[in-house]
């Protein structure tokens, strides 16, 4: 059996070469980089002392998993297919990437959200006095053209675009301590520079190297590697599990990062089949999973070699091809099911009882087309409507009662036995004495009954 993952420790510069060769990549599913100014002045003063950030977590490309791959921001390589995908640790390793080794302004933001553009230095003669807080005051950040200035511009108050000036300010760049070269050739520079007090600017650049240069060099990053057996529905689960800070992946966000690698852009498909949802107030707010479920459902069912199913676990293994075969299905047996919601006067999402119960509608419209349409598949329908709204069937986690309604349904409607739903459907009378919140399903299924069975309005009658 495949080890699940392993554990190592990585030198900060072999991470960074990796992503800068496009060895190391991201997938497709991974939100953008969002780290401030001062965040990442934290992150490189505590790598200047040796403190931990963190494990960042990776996934081998590769076997099950083939998501579509995109270089860290401000990589620039010729394309390439990688061997690492990093799933944790996105904004550190980005942020670092930015900072140390891509030789251009950093584009972060302000403590307000404002974009600014930013270069990373160290102050010498602050980062080795132990009395000053290296984060505060001895990691600062400069503007793009490398210059402060005050009074509209026309007061220079520190300027670094020459290694002169950065040596006469006593500011070392960042973005070249993990160039050795670059390093060695700023050190001479900086201790040729001496007024005569040579052996003081030795002394002040062997501290400073020990204090700075090294930790940098030495650092070293805790990886856990995952194989390349993990399963897609793993990966969505520890990218979730590792991401509590952040928002939530959805399942949407992982299928569209795994049909890329087949050239399918299922963002710009949803896109223009959402386009024509909203033209419909019932489904104007039709989520992109929902619309998923149906198709999962569809798909499924019509399968026998699996079971019906709509988890988030079916909806993973849903293979571009069975998309591409159910999608239009889905939406027209959703469009059907508009047709028959209004036939039960509702006709906004918010008037729906249960909004989860348009799902396996859908998917019975899609599966049966004008069959359901008969006089008495209509009734049968409306039945097995109402007995989920009133029985209140639909609360909690529905998944299982989702799959069963579409196979039971759709049995009933080609002259089968009533679906489960219809006969487990109970309710009492005393209900009416609790329902008081006007967000319950049976408090809006009555509402929705009064309407089609003619209730007039107080005001006008």
């Amino acid at each position: 059996m495949d080890k699940a993952f392993s554990s190592d420790e990585i030198p900060l510069a072999d991470l960074l070469r990796s992503a800068e060769r496009g060895a190391l990549q991201l997938p497709d599913f991974q939100r953008g980089w969002v780290w401030d100014d001062n965040h990442i002045k934290s992150l490189l003063a505590s790598i200047s002392l040796s403190y931990p950030i963190g494990a960042v977590m990776t996934l081998e490309t590769g076997r099950d998993v083939a998501f579509a791959p995109h270089l860290l921001e401000g990589v620039e390589c010729e394309p390439v297919s990688p061997d690492m995908l990093l799933l944790d640790g996105q904004q550190r390793i980005t942020s670092l990437f930015l900072a140390l080794k891509s030789k251009k302004p950093v584009p972060t933001r302000d403590l307000r959200g404002n974009r600014i553009d930013r270069h990373y230095y160290v102050d010498i003669k602050k980062s080795i006095d132990l009395n000053i807080e290296r984060e505060e005051e001895a990691i600062i950040s400069v503007p793009e053209q490398r210059v402060i200035a005050s009074n509209f511009g026309r007061t220079i108050k520190l300027d670094l675009r020459t290694r002169d000036k950065e040596i006469s300010a006593g500011l070392f760049p960042l973005d070249i301590v993990l160039d050795s070269g670059e390093t060695t050739d700023w050190m001479m520079a900086y201790v040729g520079s001496n007024n005569g007090d040579l052996e003081e600017y030795i002394e002040t650049w062997k501290l400073f190297n020990k204090e700075i240069v090294e930790p940098f060099i030495r650092y070293q990053v805790p990886v856990i590697r995952l194989a390349q057996s993990t399963t897609k529905e793993a990966v969505c689960q520890v990218f979730e599990k590792v991401n509590t800070g952040g928002v939530t992946l959805t399942v949407f966000e992982l299928l569209t990062a795994t049909y890329a690698a087949d050239h399918f852009n299922l963002r710009e498909d949803w896109n223009k089949r959402s386009g024509e949802f909203k033209k419909q107030e019932i489904l104007d707010e039709l989520q992109e999973t929902e619309f998923l479920q149906v198709v999962t459902l569809l798909s499924t069912y019509e399968s026998k070699a699996i079971g019906v199913s709509c988890k988030r676990r079916a909806i993973l293994r849903l293979p571009l091809k069975e998309y591409s075969r159910w999608a239009d299905r889905a939406m027209g047996g959703l469009n059907r099911a508009v047709e028959f919601l209004r036939g039960e006067c509702m006709f906004r999402r918010k008037d729906l009882p249960y909004v989860s119960q348009l799902i396996p509608l859908g998917a019975i419209f899609g599966v049966l087309g004008d069959i359901a349409d008969t006089f008495q598949n209509r009734q049968r329908l409306s039945q097995w409507y109402w007995c989920g709204v009133l029985g209140e069937l639909y609360g909690g986690s529905t998944d299982t009662r989702l799959a069963n309604d579409i196979q039971d349904c759709v049995a009933w409607l080609r002259g089968g036995d009533p679906p489960r739903t219809v006969r487990d459907a109970q309710f009492q009378a005393d209900r009416l004495l609790t329902l008081r919140t006007r967000i319950s399903a049976a408090y809006k299924g009555l509402y929705v009954l009064q309407m089609k069975f003619g209730a007039c309005e107080f005001q006008t009658g």
